[in-house]
């Protein structure tokens, strides 16, 4: 009997373990690479998920119609319409890419102010998230919250027939710009591993942004911080 239990504790500690590992494993559906050789069919409806708690997540509507936010479960999703961008806060689209992570707690790291740049951000966020005791070989989500120094932005909105695909035209076509100083809410996505699935080619991470007051939400193409800026990663 002293031995089942032993043995029903250690099972019941592996699983506790497990259940915490896989609470931020980071899933996907769709790809970039698949985006540019003009496959942006829908992959996953985001209805899937109406009801799943805790749930984050970035990506594309299908045939590249605009960009998806969902921050704890509250969707964000931006289009392009006549004159300014139409927000959709239901679970209604359907998307060509999506990057999802379920994450109950967060811990928060301020960012020091020595780190402005992008590619300043993205090496503190790795080496927060290892000092953290995330393993940085495997994807993981992350927060900035603040007010920021500038942000360029982009939301797509791609023309019907068009099948020639680029980084540079996905920016430019449909709504694009630079904010400055603005509260905002940055969810993102790291992983050295998934070039051209869900990050491009040069950068390690795929950012979408939200700002206070709902005025722009959509991809960010680049950065500066400002100081007083907070990283939140996963709670282990």
């Amino acid at each position: 009997m002293k031995y089942l239990l032993i043995a029903f504790i250690s099972i019941s500690i592996i699983s506790c373990q497990t259940s915490k590992e896989e609470s931020y494993k980071v899933e996907y559906k769709g790809a970039l690479k698949k985006i540019m050789g003009n496959d942006i069919s829908a992959k996953v409806d985001l209805s899937d998920f109406k009801n799943t708690q805790n749930f984050y997540a970035l990506g594309a509507v299908e045939e590249l119609k605009g960009e998806i936010q969902i921050f704890n479960s509250r969707p964000y999703i931006t289009s392009v319409g006549k004159n300014s961008l139409i927000i959709d806060k239901t679970f209604t689209k359907k998307a060509t890419l999506l990057v999802y992570a379920t994450v109950e707690n967060w811990e928060s790291i301020p960012v020091p102010d020595t780190i402005i740049s992008y590619e300043q951000l993205e090496d503190f966020v790795e080496k927060a998230a290892d000092e953290k005791g995330i393993n940085t070989e495997e994807p993981f989500p992350f927060l900035l919250e603040g007010v920021i120094g500038s942000f360029d932005w982009h939301v797509i909105n791609w023309r019907e027939g068009d099948t020639i695909h680029s980084h540079k035209k996905h920016k430019s076509t449909g709504m694009h710009g630079t904010m400055n100083n603005k509260e905002v809410a940055m969810l993102g996505f790291y992983s050295n591993s998934h070039h051209a699935i869900f990050t491009h080619h040069t950068t390690n991470m795929h950012i979408h942004v939200k700002t206070d007051g709902n005025g722009v939400g959509g991809h960010v193409d680049g950065l500066f911080l400002e100081n007083g800026m907070v990283l939140k990663l996963p709670e282990k």
